[in-house]
């Protein structure tokens, strides 16, 4: 249980103390787990994207994530080389280099998906289903707050 009075004097700070705890926290458990350590938060989202939407261009894929070209082209190559995407060439309107999930980037996915619920499931223990749902309202709330400030990059979904 959190001890007030031994963290920060005002509520301002006790706030962005807590904020940098659990994000301390969140990053510990991520390491302790082998998925999760091999693919960083942009290489969990493209293969999320390939996912959900299927088979996408470079350019495409970089657009959808509003992620640099650059970025993108390196976690594909990061992802091709780990054997968890495949690229094609496609000739439709122009030659164009199509990336998809394979079988291998499918069950790294669902590793990582396991992995993070076991993650909630640590750290969310004593928060009702409700004060999880508020609690994800409102740190999706923080995170707007800080992408209009341009602290953090615009997110997917």
């Amino acid at each position: 249980m959190y001890d007030r009075g031994s963290g920060p004097s005002s509520p301002s700070e006790e706030i962005a103390y807590l904020l940098a705890e659990a994000g301390r926290a969140v990053d510990a458990l991520m390491a302790e787990r082998p998925g999760m350590r091999l693919l960083g938060p942009l290489h969990q989202t493209v293969l999320r994207t390939l996912s959900d939407l299927g088979p996408h261009a470079r350019l495409d894929l970089a657009e959808q994530l509003q992620a640099t070209p650059t970025a993108i082209a390196q976690v594909i190559d990061d992802l091709l080389a780990q054997g968890l995407m495949q690229a094609m060439v496609v000739n439709m309107g122009g030659r164009h280099e199509v990336v998809a999930l394979t079988a291998a980037g499918t069950a790294a996915l669902t590793t990582m998906q396991n992995d993070l619920e076991s993650l909630h499931s640590t750290l969310l223990a004593s928060l009702t289903k409700g004060e999880r749902a508020q609690l994800r309202y409102l740190l999706r709330r923080v995170r707007a707050s800080a992408t209009r400030a341009g602290v953090l990059p615009p997110s997917s979904p």
